[in-house]
């Protein structure tokens, strides 16, 4: 793991340089995914019966961000209102189909679709083509941002930043529908810098954490249908809503926005990992340290590298001298797409299974990075925060990951880094010394705060199942580590290999030390042959997770309770979400 580029012979020194020049310069080509639509391909049953005519009915593939999730002729739908949305839903309760909404479908987890089950009795909605409307109410302390669900992160945020507003921290990828964002907590990477105080209409935690108020479908006894119902922070039954990993159907949401901040976003590719993730106590530039400095943080550790890809942003009103100023997001044009070497060498591993040219993989997925920062000048970068936060794009490479937040006092920062790094570690070299590279993918580790409530005023209740809930038995919990490593769909030995980070996290970070939780989007309940699939994670230990050292308002078994009133005829729902939630 240790081996650096440095020490390569000169051949494979030439070789890596050539791909880095390529791929700085733009002189690439895009990658295909390994997994093509028609491999994994089930077709959908005759049109469904009956449905609104004034709706836009039509087939659809559908495929996920990692190419694993494969279906081909879904029946899709767009509807042009909540309205229609609603239509659609009693539509489904009276000829026996499921509704599911379909964003830009950048997730892994099948919460939305199944392959395995095919799409029968399913009818999709589109959000992204007309619930995408969006208004900024800047009269109101703080201010506040009502859009429907189908509008991208990019545009959401692009909007704020006309009106001087923004978020302290949000997703890297541009192409997250607002209404996939909030099921499933997505969040970006911050914490109180030393001497850095929250400002009114932020928050250190997940976007669900800025909702105010919320429009979903639900069920209405009295009436005996679907209709539209309004839900403010202050009620209590919000919780299960401002994270329902698909259990239910939000078409609108009113979230807290504060001031916009101006960005300086420093790369570093030149501190050794042993350095980066010493063990806790450690002098020098340490993720401890970085964080004290600035509170937002993420590191990217290519495998069989020595040094990663560190980002560190600092709020900084002015520009400093040695900056770059960027009014656009994605800034880093060699991570855009890939050069058709590197393509090559992911086919050669994936479907030619040489596993032996990993450590060539990422030495040179690092040497592009080293190189095109400097060549296009974005190792140092300064903006108004969506155009340093917001940088992957589509076309980057795609990948499977697994996904979990670690919540610990920030005091144990550290510590919990270098203990995952060092079983890592561990790991990799014991799959090596067999011949085996089931991890080919970078690690990727960020830190954000909880999602407390108080953020959005007094009487606000917690996102229920959001992996940032915090622990009122722990108040000295308060941030949480994100750890994700990624590697190609297809690897062998990958899911065996995700098992056992797994079973150890969760046997490691427990006690008065820390507590782990899935993140929702990726990979987790690992056997050794597949994801989402162990059911004593899926039936036990998550649900245990959400109910530990919660009041019974905030506990699993309450959300369950809520999302199934709300929808008592499982319109909303999958073959996940019944394993999860039977």
């Amino acid at each position: 793991m240790s081996q650096d580029f440095q020490d390569e012979p000169a051949s494979r020194r030439a070789f890596l340089a050539d791909m880095a020049k390529l791929a700085a310069a733009g002189v690439v080509t895009g990658w295909t995914p390994l997994y093509q639509i028609a491999a994994n391909a089930r077709t959908a049953d005759a049109t469904p019966p009956g449905f609104p005519a004034d709706i836009p009915l039509y087939k659809q593939a559908f495929q996920n961000w990692s190419g694993e999730i494969a279906v081909q002729d879904v029946w899709t739908a767009a509807p042009r209102s909540a309205d229609d949305v609603v239509a659609a839903v009693n539509w489904a309760r009276a000829n026996g189909y499921r509704i599911r909404p379909r964003g830009y479908m950048h997730n892994w987890s099948p919460l939305t679709l199944d392959p395995g089950a095919g799409a029968a009795n399913l009818v999709l909605l589109d959000t992204t083509k007309s619930l995408t409307a969006v208004s900024v109410d800047t009269s109101a302390r703080p201010a506040r941002v009502t859009a429907q669900t189908g509008i991208s992160l990019e545009s959401l945020l692009a909007t704020l930043e006309q009106y001087g507003l923004g978020v302290i921290a949000a997703p890297a990828p541009g192409d997250i529908t607002l209404g996939g964002a909030l099921a499933i907590d997505a969040h970006g990477t911050a914490v109180p810098a030393a001497g850095e105080t929250l400002q009114p209409g932020h928050t250190y935690g997940s976007l669900s954490n800025l909702v105010v108020a919320l429009t979903a479908v639900v069920y209405d006894p009295a009436r005996q249908q679907y209709v539209l119902r309004r839900f403010e922070r202050s009620d209590p039954e919000i919780g299960a809503f401002l994270t329902h990993i698909g259990r239910a159907f939000v078409v609108e949401v009113t979230l807290t926005a504060g001031p916009n901040q101006r960005l300086r976003c420093q790369s570093y590719v030149d501190i050794p990992a042993s350095e980066l993730f010493a063990p806790a106590g450690t002098s020098g530039r340490t993720i401890a340290s970085f964080l004290d400095r600035a509170g937002r943080v993420e590191a990217i550790w290519f495998p069989f590298t020595s040094s990663p890809w560190l980002k560190v942003w600092t709020p900084t009103p002015s520009k400093p001298f040695l900056s770059r100023a960027v009014t656009q997001p994605y800034n880093y044009p060699f991570s855009d797409s890939i050069p058709q070497s590197i393509s090559d060498l992911v086919k050669r591993i994936v479907i030619g299974g040489e596993g032996a040219l990993t450590p060539l993989f990422g030495q040179t997925q690092l040497a592009i990075t080293a190189a095109g920062l400097a060549l296009t000048l974005s190792g140092d970068i300064w903006g108004w925060s969506r155009t340093v936060l917001q940088y992957i794009r589509p076309t980057t490479l795609r990948v499977t990951a697994n996904g979990y937040a670690v919540l610990a006092r920030r005091a144990d920062v550290q510590r919990v880094i270098s203990e995952f790094v060092q079983f890592y570690q561990n790991r990799v070299d014991t799959y090596k010394a067999r011949g085996e590279y089931p991890m080919n993918g970078p690690v990727e580790i960020r830190i954000t705060g909880l999602d407390k409530p108080a953020d959005v005023g007094a009487g606000a209740a917690v996102p229920t199942l959001s992996a940032l809930k915090p622990r009122p038995d722990r108040p000295d919990w308060d941030v949480a580590v994100w750890f994700d490593i990624l590697t190609l769909p297809g690897t062998p030995s990958a899911d065996r290999f995700y098992r056992e980070i797994e079973q150890w996290m969760l046997s490691n970070y427990t006690g008065s030390y820390a507590t782990l939780r899935p993140e929702w989007s990726k990979g987790w309940g690992y056997t050794d042959t597949a994801a989402w699939q162990d059911d004593t994670m899926l039936t036990r230990t998550i649900p245990n997770l959400h109910r530990e050292g919660q009041p019974a308002s905030s506990t699993w078994d309450a959300a369950r309770a809520t999302l199934e009133r709300y929808d008592p005829n499982r319109i909303f729902r999958s073959p996940l979400l019944d394993r999860l939630m039977p």
